[in-house]
């Protein structure tokens, strides 16, 4: 075939057999390289990933902060490895029930609660039995 037949049958982003130019997703900017190279940077590429994992990423920094926060009140209220406090106590500090890193349940059915080593456990009368699990 002669050349100008070959381009009416190549793509268009192809001319006459050199390729066209491939941009950066996050700048714009040329890459040069490899064929199979999709950023003109390192910087290109971390800033293209991070905006592409920001939603997840924002939703595990708020949960995070919440058990930091969780954890922070617990240690304030527990002097030693155990001590009860009523829910009024935790409510005016900012507790936040729904959000705990695990639980245990002892063998008469009873379930604590845990931000990270410092646990709750539901008594009555809205009292909380606070422990402090010592990891060896």
């Amino acid at each position: 075939m002669l050349k100008k037949e070959m381009a009416n049958v190549l793509p268009e982003n192809f001319k006459i057999g050199i390729m066209m130019q491939k941009s950066c997703p996050e700048c714009n900017e040329p890459i040069i390289g490899r064929a199979d190279k999709k950023f003109c940077s390192d910087m290109c590429r971390n800033a293209w990933n991070n905006k592409q994992k920001r939603k997840e990423n924002n939703y595990m920094r708020k949960v995070n902060g919440i058990l930091r926060k969780n954890r922070q009140i617990l240690d304030e209220l527990i002097p030693g490895d155990k001590h009860t406090v009523h829910n009024d106590m935790l409510a005016k500090r900012g507790f936040n029930f729904s959000f705990f890193t695990n639980t245990y349940t002892t063998k008469t059915g009873k379930v604590y609660y845990f931000c990270y080593e410092i646990g709750y456990l539901p008594i009555d009368n809205n009292f909380y039995a606070l422990v402090r699990r010592n990891e060896k």
